[in-house]
């Protein structure tokens, strides 16, 4: 529904009231008019009779008829007259004038002595009595008839005959639609009068409040620099002024505001398009300069060049000083790369210790100039914090980009490779992307076993073997000993074995989440096993890797899964290399005393690969050395490796510790390490690897 507008609302305010008024009044005044018409001829016909009564008084008392019909026919030329007639006492028709049927006779009337009137559809007729007058003679002197005082005296006198007289009521209809005519006239020209007055009203205070509404949606719609024309007085120039100062000061706001939305929005493009700590191009610009650099190479043929480059030694810096120090040395580097930029090169921050080139129309040979620069820049450069002074250097992976380069993508991903090749190769170098560079398929095949890692994760494709680790010696009361070995299934179904996927999640940090997998896998399977074991004497080996053993994170998970279920600390022994130990000697230590206060026991797996093993030995704290395999197997033919696995048992039994040999693959090899006096072997001539879910099946056939 539509709502009228303040236009339409003042002038039906103004001409509302005046209609209602002037239409009460009229509506008054013309049901008094034409109450007042038929009252008229009412009075008239009854006069006329009243008067034609005394006038035909002889006639009727003499009879003779002749006398009545002038007086009759005098009558019938009133206007309206249509018929006159002259009754006799009994009602009987006398003399009459015009064609009227008389529809109602004297007779049927009560005599009361007065005029009495009958109204049909278009005439009204009347009827008088004729009294006889009574003629009194007194000393010869004539004596009118007295005067009728009231009814009853009229009832007393004689009644001489009626007479009847019908005027037409044609002539009423007339005038009375002539009196309504007029007052229709009078009430449409009053109200065109009203709607005047109300318009010119209503004009002089529309137009005020029309001018500010105008104002106030124009102002509504941004336009702040529109003003209302303040010439009004009273309560409309308060408001007009008002709205003006309303409109000035929503403006200047409006101007304050667009200039800091600007401001932000210039801001905002800057810090999408550039890191916010270095003020360098960010990863996201640098992407869409490069994917228009290569699209020049397809389209017109330019060469242009890319380097990663991955800062050394930055870690130890953020580990030593703390981050604030690192991004202070991460500022002081891009200003010191930036200066040695070209103007239409870009050198971006792709997020952490990483930076990448984009130098455009660049061949190989101006390229190699540059990213040897941006090296030994880097190289030169030392930072100082708190009195100490760090060096770093820059491992550089460079790529060309020409109309075989691929897209922005693969650039970038060849580049990183490339750096991760110099970074391997000894870091502080550069490295050029070639498509069959041995080092960078190797990266390729980690990088994809990365992903099949993490699929392999999420579909529950890792599995658990175990195998048997038996005394040498026929040695009574010795616990069970089980190694759990780890293996993947691939997407076909087929086995992998770690070695094909381990470095790779070495590499890239993968082992803390296998390995917390495995121990989790491995707490079930002990408990499932001490359940149905009779003597439940039994020990379960799990490697863990020097990548979990660094990670805080792990350390603490497997501390809290041993401490929720220390009924199984007694039947672990955690599985470390040399290598991983001897890199984080404290560290180890710790971790070592923490898990031994549950009951757990260690073992120095692969033992002796290293050339400062026995130096590091005396300070570990662990329970049994397993004896590289790379001795143990050949040791029936060489006499180098029989020594050697005999100076790593000699060693063991100095120290207080159980011997394991590896790799036992023949009855000869069991032999010699019973000359020796080794005290566990384990290898396939012993026991072949099961899959897990087959170990409490042989505790059942035991049984």
């Amino acid at each position: 529904m539509i709502k009228p507008g303040i236009r339409l609302r003042v002038m039906w305010l103004a001409i509302v009231p005046a209609m209602l008024i002037s239409m009460a009044l009229l509506a008054y005044q013309t049901v008094t008019k034409l109450q007042e018409l038929e009252s008229a001829l009412a009075e008239r016909g009854a006069s006329m009779v009243r008067q034609l009564a005394p006038a035909v008084e002889y006639g009727v008392v003499s009879g003779n008829v002749e006398i009545l019909t002038p007086l009759i026919r005098a009558a019938g030329r009133e206007s309206d007259v249509t018929g006159v007639g002259v009754f006799d006492p009994k009602g009987k028709l006398i003399a009459s004038l015009g064609a009227t049927q008389w529809t109602r006779m004297p007779g049927d009337i009560t005599y009361s002595g007065k005029v009495s009137s009958f109204a049909f559809n278009t005439s009204l007729v009347f009827y008088a009595p004729i009294r006889q007058t009574e003629i009194m003679l007194e000393d010869f002197t004539l004596i009118s008839a007295l005067p009728v005082e009231d009814a009853q005296q009229a009832r007393n006198q004689k009644l001489a005959g009626w007479v009847g007289l019908e005027l037409s009521t044609q002539g009423l209809l007339k005038d009375q639609q002539h009196v309504m005519l007029q007052s229709m006239v009078i009430l449409l020209v009053g109200l065109a009068l009203s709607a005047l007055i109300g318009w010119r009203m209503g004009r002089q205070i529309i137009e005020p409040i029309l001018s500010l509404s105008r104002v106030v949606g124009r102002i509504g719609e941004g336009h702040f620099a529109d003003r209302v024309t303040a010439d009004g007085t009273g309560e409309f120039g308060i408001l007009q002024r008002g709205v003006n100062q309303m409109a000035g000061k929503l403006q200047s706001a409006h101007e304050h505001m667009q200039e800091r939305i600007d401001q932000a929005t210039a801001r905002l493009i800057y810090q999408a398009a550039h890191d916010s700590l270095t003020g360098l191009v960010n990863r996201r610009e640098f992407e869409i300069r490069l994917d228009r650099a290569v699209l020049a190479s397809q389209q017109h043929g330019r060469t242009h060049a890319l380097c990663y480059m991955d800062l050394d030694q930055f870690k130890i810096i953020n580990d030593t000083c703390g981050h604030a120090a690192g991004d202070e040395m991460l500022c002081q580097l891009a200003l010191l790369l930036k200066a040695l930029m070209r103007e239409r090169d870009t050198l971006a921050r792709l997020g952490g210790d990483e930076f990448a080139l984009l130098l455009e129309n660049c061949d190989l040979e101006d390229a190699l100039k540059v990213a040897d620069q941006c090296r030994t820049a880097v190289q030169r450069y030392h930072f100082k914090w708190d009195n100490r002074i760090f060096a770093v250097g820059a491992s550089i992976g460079l790529v060309m980009i020409d109309q075989d380069a691929g897209t922005a993508a693969n650039l970038l991903s060849a580049a990183d490779a490339a750096c991760y090749v110099a970074k391997d190769r000894g870091r502080n170098q550069i490295h050029i992307y070639e498509q069959k560079d041995s080092d960078l398929v190797r990266h390729r095949n980690e990088m994809q076993w990365v992903s099949r890692i993490h699929k392999a994760l999420d579909e529950k494709r890792l599995k658990l073997y175990w195998q048997e680790i038996r005394p040498v010696s026929q040695a009574t009361n010795v616990p069970r000993h089980f190694e759990l070995l780890l293996r993947m299934q691939d997407e076909e179904g087929r086995l992998v074995l770690p070695m094909a996927f381990i470095p790779a999640a070495e590499r890239y940090s993968l082992m803390p989440q296998i390995d917390s997998w495995v121990v989790e896998t491995t707490l079930g399977a002990c408990g499932s096993y001490l359940s149905q074991a009779s003597r439940g004497n039994c020990v379960f080996a799990i490697n863990l890797s020097g990548v979990s053993l660094k990670s805080q994170e792990f350390r603490s998970h497997l501390l809290s899964l041993l401490k929720d279920k220390d009924h199984l600390g007694s039947h672990l022994c955690f599985e470390i290399t040399e290598t991983a130990a001897i890199g984080n000697l404290a560290v180890v230590n710790d971790f070592i005393q923490e898990l031994k206060a549950i009951g757990c026991r260690f073992a120095l797996d692969d033992f002796g690969s290293g050339l400062s093993s026995f130096t590091y030995l005396k300070n570990l704290n662990v329970d049994y050395l397993k004896i590289d395999g790379a001795f143990v197997k050949n040791m029936a033919n060489d006499s180098v490796d029989y020594s050697m696995v005999e100076a790593i048992h000699r060693i063991g039994r100095q120290v207080g510790l159980k011997t394991i040999a590896e790799y036992v693959e023949s009855d000869a090899v069991m032999n010699q390490l019973r000359v020796i006096g080794v005290d566990f072997a384990q290898g396939n001539y012993l026991h072949r690897p099961e899959p897990l879910e087959t170990l409490c099946d042989s505790v059942k056939k035991l049984a």
